[in-house]
């Protein structure tokens, strides 16, 4: 469970975007004893397409691709073995995976609750860092 601004910073949006998107239902949030709101990271699936990260050094590492078929989502699971890795997205609530190489893994660092796309080519489905 995230906090708004925990939120806001997965979105790249301002965290009283978040608190007003809880206050008209648009994102829905659990209240905590003490009358925090908490979201579900899934929750947050529906938005994902839409991020804007902020400027960064590893943003200039950022490659375009001709591929139109991309789909933005959360990593849910990460199974390396050997040569290969297994790699399941949350896309819209909906689970894809792709096998990439382990060492596709370890060079992108992809971490369980990171957002990526999947590039859909053919009958092929790659993971790009966004």
């Amino acid at each position: 469970m995230l906090t708004p601004r925990e939120a806001a910073l997965r979105l790249g949006i301002a965290y009283p975007t978040v608190k007003q998107w809880i206050y008209h239902g648009k994102l829905k949030a659990v209240k905590t004893p003490g009358g925090h709101y908490r979201i579900a990271e899934d929750e947050l699936d529906q938005f994902l397409h839409k991020v804007k990260k902020p400027d960064s050094p590893k943003r200039e590492m950022l490659r375009t691709v001709s591929g139109r078929n991309q789909l933005v989502g959360r990593i849910v699971e990460l199974k390396v073995e050997g040569l290969m890795a297994q790699v399941k997205l949350s896309i819209g609530g909906q689970i894809i995976t792709s096998i990439i190489t382990a060492d596709a893994v370890r060079e992108m660092r992809l971490k369980v609750g990171e957002t990526v796309a999947a590039l859909i080519k053919s009958t092929e489905v790659m993971v790009l860092r966004v």
